[in-house]
């Protein structure tokens, strides 16, 4: 995950739990940050329980009240299922086991073998070794020799995963971008798609002697698998194959058409990735054509006590917007300023700006406050003063109005989660130390709250700046409009959006037990059910908000269902992403193919 250039921003998905570090000190500064920042992910959205919408595409999964057993389909969901104990203001669903019992045990031995081990760290670390590094300013493909790296990446894939190319079709969109289609066996259900990046961010020449192991050197050191992708986004990639492929040599075919689709400048600006696969997604599948879509995303962790582990898949992101200011004004030499130069002007603006942040929201309706409910019921350690409020807060104002003081008290930032944040990350102007600046810029950051939008956000700008414009007799343009402000004497503002326009925040994915979602959250409790470690932990599964962006912001118009999960958690990362050392725990990427696994039994088995 990156930032684009497009401003598709995918620096980050927003608070992943894993501790990635080794260092117990850190390890413990993290998991206090996490439980402040945490207070306010996610959560389930009973308001957008509606139904399958694909009129039994998937299976229905019901209940008669939110405090008894849920009862599943068991047309789908063969096994004991033990049941949930849920709350009105965190349904959880049961542990969902694959109805090939038989074939998801074989693959959990296999799994666990040695053998197998020792190749898929193989498989992992050849990828890594080939440095599919995302810039901002790539040229299209065909136009960039540096994008001639994806073809040896492809053809590493194709020689990989033989019996995959054997099975499935493989469709290369813009050269590069890979799709492909596993076949299932009915085709009246809608497919599922599972997402990856083949890009990762380039590492930076003069930080190359600070790696442990060399960044693209795929080393597996006996715990950790090193280098640049290792965990954004190649495990990812490379686990979604090796799954596949064993469920092949297993002779599985799928009774649902499972599709793969892996995006080549994530970490940049998404144009020649997702902007060609959406299209031909689209095209050849139709408008709301799929049942549900995966991408990398959230993780698990246990911020509230150890006896209970939080997955948080993200279920919306927030929208984004990037607005230049330019303020031109009259040159000369600078023994005889003005009182105020346009570097002064813009000064004044950006300070107003920065003493006028935008409101903080906690709604019942949004994600934010219906993820502190999931926190506050089943967290152990949740802070009680909290937990009361949240509990009061669902029908009291004063309550709501009480916790949410106290989640930004909490944390300040938390106020990303509850609101539109705004950064100046970008300024020049003037040209020699005595040349008045004729003209001078700043570039502002926004990532836009879940009940906010992208014209909400360019009258905020405009509200704040317009006093200041009419202070300094400057004329001003906001966004494509003349508005009236001083007499111009002073020069002339313009304010517009910076690289192409905004991008609105994402759909909200309902979440209800009888929407798709359901499935995830069955199949993340089933990994760990069988995972050591984990087996004797209570989980609980809630939807949590992406402050960044992911490929499938591209992707809205083909379901309504996008989960963003890769099954990545506590100690999974050894140091962090985008920096140096990147390294993934080799067992931790087991349990990803492991993961990815169950998710596709779970959602093509009949």
């Amino acid at each position: 995950m990156g930032t684009p250039s497009d401003k598709l921003d995918v620096d980050s998905v927003a608070f992943r739990f894993p501790d990635t570090r080794k260092n117990s000190v850190a390890r413990q500064r993290r998991r206090a940050c996490l439980r402040a920042a945490a207070l306010v992910l996610l959560a389930l959205l009973v308001y957008y329980i509606s139904g399958l919408s694909w009129s039994g595409d998937l299976p229905e999964l019901q209940v008669s009240s939110y405090r008894s057993k849920t009862v599943i389909d068991r047309q789908l969901f063969k096994g004991p299922l033990p049941p949930a104990e849920n709350s009105t203001a965190c349904p959880q669903v049961d542990v969902l086991f694959p109805g090939h019992n038989e074939l998801d045990s074989d693959l959990d031995e296999l799994y666990a073998s040695s053998a197998f081990r020792s190749n898929a760290y193989d498989l992992l670390g050849g990828a890594i070794q080939i440095p599919t590094e995302s810039y901002d300013d790539l040229a299209p493909v065909g136009q960039d020799p540096r994008w001639e790296i994806f073809g040896t990446f492809n053809d590493y894939i194709e020689q990989s995963f033989p019996v995959l190319h054997a099975k499935l079709k493989l469709t290369k969109v813009n050269t590069y971008a890979l799709v492909y289609h596993w076949q299932g066996s009915n085709g009246s259900l809608l497919p599922v798609l599972l997402m990856a990046h083949e890009d990762v961010v380039p590492v930076e020449p003069t930080t190359i002697d600070d790696w442990i192991h060399p960044p693209y050197s795929g080393f597996y050191d006996g715990t950790w698998i090193w280098g640049r992708g290792s965990c954004d986004d190649k495990s990812s990639l490379i686990g979604i194959l090796v799954a596949v492929e064993s469920l092949i040599k297993k002779g599985f075919t799928p009774s649902r058409s499972v599709v793969l689709a892996f995006g080549i400048d994530e970490e940049s600006a998404g144009t020649q990735g997702a902007g060609h696969l959406a299209g031909y997604l689209e095209e050849t599948y139709g408008k709301d054509g799929l049942a549900m879509i995966l991408d990398e995303g959230g993780g698990y962790g246990t911020p509230y006590g150890d006896d209970v582990l939080f997955a948080t898949p993200a279920t919306s992101e927030k929208g984004y917007l990037d607005a230049r200011i330019e303020v031109s004004a009259s040159g000369g030499h600078s023994s005889v300023p003005p009182p105020h130069t346009a570097i002064g002007m813009l000064s004044s603006m950006i300070s107003a700006l920065e003493a006028h942040p935008h409101e903080t929201q906690l709604l019942r309706s949004g994600t934010p406050f219906l993820a502190t409910q999931c926190f506050a019921t089943y967290g152990p350690e949740y802070p009680e003063k909290l937990r009361w409020l949240a509990e009061e807060a669902r029908t009291s104002d004063v309550a709501l109005a009480k916790l949410k003081t106290g989640l930004l008290a909490a944390d300040r930032r938390n106020s990303a989660l509850l609101g539109t944040t705004q950064a100046v990350d970008l300024i020049q102007g003037g040209v020699k130390v005595n040349a008045l600046p004729e003209h001078v810029e700043a570039i502002v950051n926004h990532r836009i709250a879940e009940h906010s939008s992208v014209d909400d956000v360019k009258q905020h700008i405009l509200g704040v700046l317009l006093p200041i414009a009419t202070k300094f007799n400057l004329t001003l343009d906001a966004f494509g409009k003349n508005i009236s402000a001083g007499t111009g004497n002073g020069g002339h503002v313009v304010l517009s959006d910076a690289w192409g326009p905004g991008l609105e925040p994402s759909p909200v994915t309902p979440t209800g037990i009888a929407d798709p979602f359901a499935i995830l959250a069955g199949t993340i409790k089933a990994t760990f059910t069988t995972t050591e470690g984990y087996d004797k932990k209570g989980v609980i599964v809630s939807p949590m908000l992406s402050l960044g962006n992911t490929d499938t912001a591209r992707y809205w118009n083909l379901t309504k269902h996008i989960f963003r999960y890769d099954h990545s958690g506590e100690g999974a990362v050894y140091g962090d992403i985008h920096t140096i050392n990147e390294a993934r725990l080799a067992e931790a990427y087991i349990q990803q193919i492991r993961f990815y696994t169950k998710f596709i039994l779970n959602t093509t088995d009949k």
